[in-house]
């Protein structure tokens, strides 16, 4: 009856209609929003109708955040409704009980301290954004064991965080919980430690370390405070693991909230991510920036309004910043604002200077290496992902880099919130054998402005990348105006519409090494100067069109002999000739939603020849593949072939087997696949077999036992497939077997003999995911 009830499940989810899917989905999700805030609209009323609590004892030791002026007394009684007191929050690396210096140089805040102007800003900050994450934030420091423990608050500069951190700090039921025990610390990148741990324990424990090296004893750490309770301290700001390390107090009840723009997953436990506002607590923000109140005045222009606070993208720093850039300026400069922001411009010196001044810190940081792969996400478009597989790629060509280094590269920029890996990408794609095209990264757009900006800080010709910003008709006309002098860019980004024959023109670009033409259109016509890269090395086409688009001006790729990686997405292939000029050099083809079938129907061409290198050929997403033409397997060269998603590919090539330096064979998501040629069980070399999702898969070949370096076999949702060749006990290199229970059960013999065999069931996850652009 399970089996059952399983098999109907994946039933409903292979065959359930998108927009069925969808709309109980967009059901739920409204129905839990307005439960949510119902709930917080009687917990608003609950609170407001309640009396203030009144002040506990003096003897309990308090730490609020230090007065704004200098000499002033400092009131030690915590926050009541009804009482008087400054909540401006701390200055960055000061200690909690001085009088705040003025700031030092070279010391920048982190993020948009939007309290600092008046005393009840928080309140009017908290939309229902930063309401959501307060309240999963007070969850998160009022629940536990009563042991120690690190939570977290992460998110990019200037989204928020430490906002969201003095909400936390000044809430009443937080403090009623922790009995005003909370204390509050900005860390900063210089900030010295061993000051800063003395005078928080000072502050916890209500005693003066005292001694010859003002060193807190080792034992009054491990007992904690006298006064038992529970504590919370909430660091912000901290910039690394050691920083974290050295200041976690590790008593019973102390909890600890670290406010970053980093991730620190082996000490904190739980962390929320800072999310951007939506549109209507943008707007307010922007407002508040710009006209010192909550909405459009009547006076402005409110459609231009709108206009100039959505290319802000939600982020509350643009949004303080660009708004304060534009108060009580006329009509004409917020039109200019808002044509050079949509262009990936600055509206101005000062607004460039303050909102980079507070980014610029997460990349001034990084090593060269890492700030150089951070720089190169600019030549991607806007609001599109990237695709994981290309950036890695690109990476490799430029920076001399490893396969493994790449990919840590990208986990470091995603963990310092400088991008956003889609769909789990860190655990799934940082699998021995995943494959990279499933996946991809996102990055916000005042991001990616900072890289370009960054990028930008040469004259046109000398830059390393050369980048149009936004999708335009036709080529820049800064371009046009130097197109006499070489360009010297590394990397060229192009962004069109359809372009013609008539709508290039000729230009010179010696050191390109990676070109990346992004466009939307049926017809393409490829740029004349792409005959003239003699160093490109990698060529990324991706049409964001409707249909697939036919490419003109084919002949350009004869003199590509440097070229190492080709990825087409959304191409028609047209038929392949006979004989062509070899791309000696070409590792690496990726055709991605193409159409393929013409180009390679009866197709005579010795692939062999026109590619002797090539090393990796992923296809994905060609519905219309219905067979490999059987030149491929005269390509000795050949190490991974990865066929997805080509829903009428029914077999492959008989003479697989003759690819003897193959190590890597993936057909998923092949539901017409029947059968795998017996050849297969000659490829010597291969570590990874992955035949999940083909459905119509009956059986496997007898002699599959022959493949001795067989390390890991991807057999989920092979519905169809009853039994397991005898020769599979003899797979002893095997060591991970990924299916679904019922073939689970088929592995139970091969286990008793393959003596490091681990049989994982697969998970079933069925999302619409891929249909999301």
């Amino acid at each position: 009856m399970e089996a059952a009830d399983r098999g109907i499940a994946r039933w409903l989810a292979r065959h359930a209609p998108a927009h069925v899917i969808g709309g109980v989905r967009r059901l739920r999700d409204e129905a839990d929003a307005r439960i949510g805030r119902l709930e917080r609209r009687v917990e608003e009323i609950a609170a407001a109708s309640a009396a203030a609590p009144l002040p506990p004892a003096m003897s309990v030791p308090v730490a609020p955040p230090p007065m704004p002026h200098k000499g002033m007394a400092m009131d030690l009684m915590p926050p009541h409704k009804g009482m008087a007191m400054d909540l401006t929050p701390p200055h960055k690396g000061m200690a909690m009980d001085a009088s705040p210096p003025h700031a030092k140089a070279g010391v920048m805040s982190m993020d948009v301290e939007l309290l600092e102007e008046e005393d009840d800003e928080g309140d009017k900050m908290v939309g229902g954004g930063l309401k959501m994450g307060k309240e999963r934030v007070k969850e998160m420091v009022m629940s536990g064991s009563g042991g120690w423990e690190v939570v977290g608050i992460s998110g990019m500069g200037g989204s928020g965080k430490t906002t969201l951190a003095m909400e936390i700090y000044k809430d009443h039921k937080v403090r009623a919980y922790f009995s005003d025990r909370v204390f509050f610390q900005t860390i900063s990148q210089s900030a010295n430690l061993e000051a800063i741990k003395m005078n928080l324990w000072e502050q916890i424990s209500g005693n003066m370390v005292l001694g010859a090296y003002n060193q807190i004893p080792e034992w009054q750490l491990k007992l904690g405070p006298r006064d038992r309770g529970p504590v919370l301290v909430i660091l912000d700001d901290v910039w690394s693991l050691s920083q974290l390390e050295e200041l976690v107090f590790k008593f019973p009840g102390c909890k600890t909230l670290v406010v970053s723009r980093f991730k620190f997953p082996t000490l904190v436990t739980r962390t929320y991510e800072m999310q951007l506002l939506d549109e209507e607590e943008a707007l307010s923000v922007f407002c508040r920036a710009a006209f010192n109140q909550e909405c459009v005045p009547k006076t402005a222009d409110k459609k231009l309004v709108k206009q100039v606070a959505a290319e802000c993208r939600g982020l509350p720093l643009a949004l303080k910043v660009i708004g304060a850039s534009l108060r009580e300026q006329p009509p004409k400069i917020w039109l200019s604002a808002k044509n050079r922001l949509s262009r990936g411009e600055a509206i101005s010196d000062s607004h460039e200077t303050k909102l980079l001044e507070r980014m610029a810190a997460s990349v001034e940081g990084l090593s060269e290496k890492v700030r150089e792969c951070f720089l190169d996400m600019g030549c991607f478009p806007e609001d599109k992902k990237i695709p994981l597989d290309v950036l890695i790629n690109i990476w490799m060509e430029i920076h001399d880099l490893d396969e493994p280094d790449a990919f840590a590269i990208l986990l470091e920029l995603s963990d310092k919130n400088l991008l956003t890996l889609v769909n789990d990408a860190q655990k799934k794609a940082g699998d021995l054998y995943s494959s990279y095209h499933d996946f991809s990264v996102t990055q916000h757009d005042v991001l990616r402005d900072l890289a370009l900006h960054m990028s930008g800080r040469d004259s046109l010709n000398k830059r390393r990348r050369l980048v149009m910003p936004r999708r335009e008709e036709s080529l820049p006309r800064d371009w046009l105006r130097n197109k006499d002098t070489p360009f010297e860019a590394q990397i060229v980004s192009i962004h069109t519409g359809e372009m013609k024959e008539s709508d290039w023109t000729q230009m010179s670009f010696p050191k390109a090494e990676v070109l990346v033409l992004n466009f939307a259109s049926n017809v393409y016509y490829l740029p004349p100067f792409i005959a003239t890269m003699q160093n490109l090395k990698a060529l990324v086409l991706i049409n964001y069109g409707t249909s697939s688009a036919t490419l003109d001006n084919l002949s350009a790729f004869t003199t590509l002999s440097d070229l190492r990686s080709l990825w087409l997405e959304k191409i028609t292939l047209p038929p392949l000739p006979k004989t062509t000029i070899p791309l000696k050099n070409l590792r690496k083809i990726s055709l991605v939603l193409c159409e393929l079938n013409d180009s390679l129907r009866g197709s005579t061409m010795d692939l062999s020849m026109t590619f002797p290198r090539l090393s990796n050929l992923t296809i994905d997403h060609c519905i219309d593949l219905k067979e490999l033409p059987s030149s491929i397997c005269e390509i000795n060269s050949l190490e991974s072939i990865s066929i997805s998603n080509c829903h009428d590919l029914t077999e492959l090539p008989y003479e697989l087997g003759k690819l003897h330096c193959l190590s890597i064979l993936r057909v998923y998501a092949c539901p017409a696949l029947w059968r795998l040629p017996p050849s297969v069980c000659s490829l010597k070399r291969l570590k990874y077999l992955d035949i999940s999702q083909c459905i119509n898969l009956t059986d496997l070949p007898e002699e599959l036992g022959h493949l001795t370096s067989l390390e890991k076999i991807d057999m989920r949702e092979c519905s169809r497939l009853r039994s397991l060749p005898r020769s599979s006990s003899s797979l002893k290199s095997l060591g991970h077997v990924v299916c679904d229970e019922e073939t689970a059960l088929l592995w139970r013999e091969a286990e008793q003999v393959i003596p490091d065999l681990r049989v994982q069931v697969a998970e079933e996850c069925y999302n619409l995911d891929w249909l999301v652009d």
